[in-house]
């Protein structure tokens, strides 16, 4: 079996599954937010069921329109806030949560082996960690709630390999970017999209994440790395609980096996208005923009802070765009605070915001009016995703982010780098 069937076999109690076969799953995490969780708890209510299965494997995580926006979703996150007191489920206020997708794992809440869903199509996420984590409606979410288990048909695999070292400045975001770009956005439809090679071994776990991140955007069920000693130094001080590592068995079958040599890859730039709309950062050509965000789940991890920090250091943001900065959680703004990197921001003219998904979904912290373009780090450009339909989004790694926020078009960091 491959490392994705071997997990949903161990949380079904078969021996062996294969794709195509349906299971019933046991969950050892279940998330919601404030958009996702009022409409789970509201189909919860009409189980008959008084209590969840374990309040210590439900966590609701207020991070899409928090600190609220408006009275609306101010009634929502009161509605998730009073749930959780009910049910004395995990809950991270403002002020102690971060983006739901780096909070977790920084906290120790998922770890290696497990099954995790969310009520969020980016919960695949902590595949990084070695972890089968996929996103699912409200309605199933609610279900899980109540009683531990969801039913998965068992995805197919798709192997990536990246033969190569990466050149500087391109990374996990440019990895995951390139291989959407190659297979398009239902390259992988409900496919467990495992990557390998030397190339993603060298990657830290924040350049990791940012894959399993986005391996929704090819259509993935969930994206998977194999746990190494990279992965085992972040989860031992983390783990909160006992947990088991999964591999992919040597005669694994896959439904493709795609492989690349990255080694000159260069920083890739996703032009509107699909993440499979990928060019070279050089092909992009005098393509001004009105603002730039770093941060996300996909990119406001500390490695990407530091990234877009070392580019904007003395340095100064053009004055044609406005340059947003949001660290993924609150542990992140500290040690991000600590090192310096948020005085390096407001100096170079950014603004550093709290922890919140904001401006990628076009919820607040910066939506686009109509004829703006934006740089972001975030995991979507569709029509209208951060704001105005008449707005275009070009998705990038933190590089190329921060050397675009200084010149004021989509720039490649060699160019300003010193």
């Amino acid at each position: 079996m491959n490392l994705g069937e071997k997990i949903l076999a161990v949380h079904s109690g078969k021996r062996k599954v294969s794709a195509g076969d349906f299971v019933d799953v046991r969950v050892d995490m279940v998330l919601a937010n404030d958009i996702t969780a009022p409409l789970a708890i509201q189909e919860f209510a009409k189980l008959g069921v008084n209590k969840v299965f374990d309040p210590a494997r439900v966590v609701l995580v207020p991070d899409h329109f928090c600190p609220n926006k408006d009275i609306l979703a101010a009634e929502q996150a009161k509605m998730m806030r009073e749930f959780a007191r009910r049910q004395g489920v995990r809950y991270y206020e403002v002020g102690r949560m971060g983006i739901e997708h780096v909070l977790l794992p920084e906290q120790g809440l998922v770890l290696p082996g497990e099954v995790v869903v969310g009520a969020d199509s980016h919960t695949c996420t902590y595949g990084a960690l070695g972890a089968f984590a996929t996103g699912m409606g409200s309605t199933d979410i609610a279900v899980a709630m109540a009683t531990g288990e969801i039913w998965m048909k068992v995805p197919p695999a798709i192997k990536f390999v990246y033969h190569g070292r990466l050149k500087k400045w391109v990374g996990g975001k440019d990895l995951i970017l390139f291989t959407i770009g190659q297979i398009g956005v239902e390259g992988a439809n409900y496919s467990s999209m495992e990557f390998a090679g030397e190339a993603v071994d060298m990657l830290g776990m924040d350049g990791r994440f940012t894959m399993a991140n986005m391996a929704i955007e090819a259509g993935g069920k969930t994206g998977l790395f194999a746990v190494d000693a990279r992965t085992l130094e972040y989860v031992k001080p983390r783990a909160q609980r006992p947990y088991r590592v999964y591999k992919s068995d040597k005669n694994a079958a896959y439904a493709r096996i795609l492989e690349w040599d990255v080694s000159k890859l260069e920083p890739q730039v996703a032009l509107p208005h699909l993440p499979s709309n990928v060019r070279p950062v050089s092909e992009v050509k005098n393509v001004e923009v009105d603002q730039v965000v770093i941060g996300s789940c996909t990119n406001g991890r500390l490695d990407d802070l530091r990234v877009a920090a070392a580019l904007l250091k003395g340095k100064q943001v053009s004055p044609r765009v406005r340059c947003i900065v949001i660290p993924g959680s609150q542990q992140v703004y500290m040690q991000a605070m600590k090192e310096g990197l948020l005085e390096t921001f407001v100096q170079a003219g950014a603004v550093v915001s709290t922890p919140t998904c904001g401006p990628c979904l076009g919820g607040h912290m910066g939506i686009l009016a109509a004829g703006e373009r934006c740089c972001s780090t975030t995991n979507r450009n569709f029509v209208g995703r951060m704001g105005s339909t008449k707005s275009e989004v070009f998705l990038a790694g933190p590089a190329v982010a921060a050397a675009t926020a200084v010149v004021g078009r989509i720039a490649s960091p060699v160019e300003v780098a010193r």
